[in-house]
C-alpha cells in the first residue's frame, strides 16, 4: 500500500506535465474539426460567384487590378480592407473562390476571439472557472455557426465587417488580458495599433473605446469610475485621436456620401433614428429566431415618431435600458451585454442616416452583446450538465443546418436574387439585380428583359438601368427597343459609353450614318474611350471599307491593348477576302 500511495503523486505529476501538451493537441484537433464543419456549412457560398458590389471593387475593375500599384489600391477610406484584397489577388488571382476561402478563415478567427473575450468578461462577472469555460465555448460556437453570418462570409464586399471585427476583438482581447488593472504604456501601444487597423478597415470599429470604458466601469472594480481613471494612458490618446478621426470621417464620408451621412436628400437624421428604434428590435429577433433571411429587406422608413409604431419601439427600448440599469448588480452579464449591444449597434443604428435601414451583416459586430445576455440566462438554468450540453448541441446543429440552407442561395447570383425578389417583391433593386444575373450569368435575356420591366413599374429607371436594360433587349433580339432606351439614357447623361453603345446598335440595325454620327459624339465627349474606335471599325468593316476599319481597330488597341473586340476585328479586317467558288457545270 505504501508503494502504491507513493506512486499516485508521481503519476499525477506526470499527468500534469503532459497535460498542457495534451490540451494543445485537443485544441488543435477541435479547431481542425470546426474548420471542416465551417467549410461544409459555407461550401455552397465558397463556390459561388462575385455578386452585387463585389463586381465593382478594385480586384474586379477591368485593367485596374493587373496594372495598378499597391498605393493605388490603398487610396481609399478603408486602406486595410483594400490591402487584404490586394494580398488576396497577388497570392491567388482574381477568381472568387480564394476570396471566399479567406472570408471563411477570417470568420473562424473572429469567432475564436469572440470566445476569448467572452471568457474574460464572464469571469469578471464572478462566474466560476468551469462554467466560464463552457459558456465562452458556447459564445464562440454560436457566433461561428449562426445563419445570420451568411451574408458577412459569403459576400466578398462584406469582408469589411469580417476583417474589422477580427481586428476589433483582437484589440479588445489585448485590453482585457492585460497583466495589470492599470494598463501599461506598452499594452496601450499594442491596443492603439490594432484598434487603428480596425478603424482603417471599417469605420464602425470606432466605438471600441466606449466598450472599453463600459467594461472598466462594470468590472474594474464593479460599478466604479476608478478603473477608467487608472487607464488614463489609454483613454487620453484615444480622446485626442478620436476627435481627429471623427472630424475626418465626417468630412470624407458623412458630409459627402449619397448613401450615408447627413447629406442624404430623402432621409433625415431623426427619420433614420425613428426607423432604427424599430430595426434594433428586429435585429434582436433575428438573433433569436433567424428565419426569413433576406439580402435586401424592404424595411419601411418611419418619417415621424408615430409612423409604423416607432414610438412604441422607442418606449420599449427606453424600458429595457431602465431595466438593464436597475438590475446591473443582480444580472451583470445581461446588463453589460445589453449596453454593449447598443454601443456596438450605434454606428449603423442610431442617428447617422444610411441608405439601407436594415442589413443582416450589421449584426456581426453587436452579436457579442447578445451572446452575453444569453449566457446570463443559460448559466442560471437548473439543468444537469449532460442535459444542458445536449440542448446546446441541438441548437448548434439547428443553426448549422439553417446556415447551410441559407448558403445555398449564395451559390449563384440568380439563386440569390430570386430568393430576394420573392421576399421583397415591391422593391426595384432586387428585380434589377436578378435581371443583371439572368443576362450575364445565364445568358437568359428574355427573363432579364422581364425583370427590367417589373423594376420600371416600381421605380423610374436611371441612366445605368436604362443602359443595362438596353443591352438585355438587344441580346433578346429587340435592337429597336434597345436604341430607344439608350436614347433616353443619353438625355439623362451625355457620356462616351452611351453614345458608343448607340453607335454599336445603329450599326447592327444597318443604319450606318446614324452609327457614325453617334460614334463621333462619343469621341468628342471622351477621345480616350477605346471602345468607340472598335465599334467604328465594325461599322466600316460592315461597309467593306477595310482600310478605315483597320485604322480604327489599331487606334483602339493603341489606347487599350487588351481590347479583345478590336483585336478580333483587326484580324478579320486584315484577313484576305474569301475567293468566290467557281460555278459547278
Amino acid at each position: 500500500m505504501k508503494r502504491f500511495k507513493k506512486a499516485v503523486p508521481k503519476q499525477a505529476e506526470q499527468a500534469r506535465d503532459s497535460g498542457p501538451a495534451g490540451s494543445q493537441w485537443q485544441m488543435l484537433l477541435a479547431a481542425f474539426a470546426l474548420i471542416l464543419v465551417l467549410f461544409e456549412v459555407y461550401g455552397p457560398a465558397i463556390h459561388g460567384p462575385f455578386v452585387f458590389d463585389d463586381l465593382y471593387l478594385a480586384y474586379g475593375l477591368p485593367g485596374f487590378a493587373e496594372r495598378a500599384a499597391l498605393m493605388e489600391w490603398l487610396r481609399s477610406v478603408r486602406p486595410m480592407l483594400m490591402l487584404s484584397y490586394w494580398l488576396n489577388y497577388q497570392a491567388f488571382g482574381p477568381g472568387p473562390f480564394s476570396f471566399h476561402v479567406v472570408n471563411v478563415f477570417l470568420h473562424f478567427a473572429a469567432s475564436c476571439l469572440i470566445g476569448l473575450c467572452a471568457r474574460k468578461v464572464i469571469a469578471k462577472a464572478e462566474v466560476n472557472q468551469e462554467t466560464t469555460l463552457w459558456l465562452s465555448w458556447i459564445c464562440g460556437l454560436v457566433f461561428l455557426l449562426h445563419p445570420v453570418q451568411s451574408e458577412t462570409v459569403g459576400y466578398v464586399a462584406s469582408r469589411s465587417d469580417g476583417l474589422s471585427v477580427f481586428l476589433f476583438f483582437a484589440a479588445f482581447a489585448l485590453f482585457l488580458y492585460r497583466r495589470t488593472e492599470a494598463i501599461s504604456f506598452s499594452s496601450t501601444a499594442l491596443v492603439l495599433i490594432v484598434f487603428g487597423a480596425a478603424c482603417l478597415t471599417k469605420e464602425h470599429a470606432a466605438v471600441l473605446p466606449v466598450l472599453m470604458v463600459l467594461t472598466d466601469f462594470y468590472f474594474n472594480p464593479p460599478f466604479s469610475m476608478d478603473g477608467i481613471k487608472k487607464n488614463w494612458r489609454l483613454y487620453g490618446p484615444i480622446a485626442v485621436l478620436g476627435t481627429v478621426a471623427v472630424a475626418g470621417v465626417f468630412y470624407l464620408i458623412l458630409a459627402r456620401s449619397d448613401s450615408a451621412g447627413f447629406g442624404m436628400r430623402d432621409l433625415t437624421w431623426y427619420q433614420y433614428f425613428f426607423t432604427q428604434c424599430r430595426a434594433i428590435w428586429f435585429y434582436m429577433l433575428l438573433f433569436v429566431l433567424p428565419v426569413g433571411q433576406n439580402l435586401d429587406y424592404d424595411f419601411p422608413i418611419s418619417h415621424t415618431i408615430f409612423e409604423h409604431g416607432a414610438i412604441a419601439f422607442l418606449l420599449g427600448l427606453l424600458g429595457l435600458i431602465a431595466v438593464a440599469w436597475r438590475f446591473r448588480k443582480e444580472y451583470p452579464l445581461a446588463s453589460y451585454g445589453f449596453f454593449a449591444f447598443l454601443i456596438l449597434m450605434a454606428p449603423t443604428s442610431s442617428f447617422v442616416p444610411i441608405k439601407d435601414p436594415f442589413v443582416e451583416r450589421r449584426l456581426y459586430l453587436p452579436m457579442f452583446g447578445l451572446l452575453l445576455i444569453a449566457m446570463e440566462f443559460v448559466r442560471r438554468l437548473k439543468l444537469a450538465k449532460p442535459v444542458l450540453g445536449a440542448a446546446m448541441g441541438v441548437i448548434l446543429l439547428g443553426y448549422s443546418a439553417a446556415a447551410w440552407n441559407r448558403n445555398q442561395v449564395w451559390s449563384s447570383s440568380v439563386a440569390l436574387w430570386t430568393d430576394t425578389v420573392a421576399k421583397s417583391p415591391r422593391k426595384a433593386r432586387p428585380h434589377l439585380q436578378l435581371a443583371y444575373a439572368y443576362h450575364y450569368e445565364q445568358g437568359n435575356c428574355p427573363e432579364a428583359v422581364a425583370q427590367y420591366g417589373i423594376a420600371a413599374t416600381l421605380e423610374v429607371p436611371d441612366y445605368r438601368t436604362l443602359v443595362d436594360s438596353a443591352l438585355a433587349s438587344d441580346c433578346a433580339g429587340n435592337t429597336g427597343g434597345a436604341i430607344q432606351q439608350l436614347e433616353r439614357a443619353a438625355k439623362m447623361e451625355r457620356t462616351a459609353h452611351v453614345y458608343s453603345q448607340l453607335g454599336m446598335m445603329f450599326g447592327k440595325d444597318k443604319r450606318f450614318d446614324a452609327a457614325l454620327d453617334a460614334l463621333k459624339q462619343a469621341e468628342e465627349i471622351d477621345p480616350s474611350f477605346d471602345v468607340t474606335y472598335a465599334y467604328r471599325g465594325n461599322v466600316y468593316l460592315s461597309q467593306e471599307d477595310r482600310p478605315k476599319a483597320i485604322e480604327q481597330y489599331r487606334r483602339a488597341l493603341s489606347l487599350n491593348p487588351a481590347n479583345e473586340l478590336a483585336r478580333r476585328g483587326l484580324a478579320q479586317a486584315q484577313a484576305p477576302p474569301p475567293v468566290p467558288k467557281a460555278p459547278v457545270k
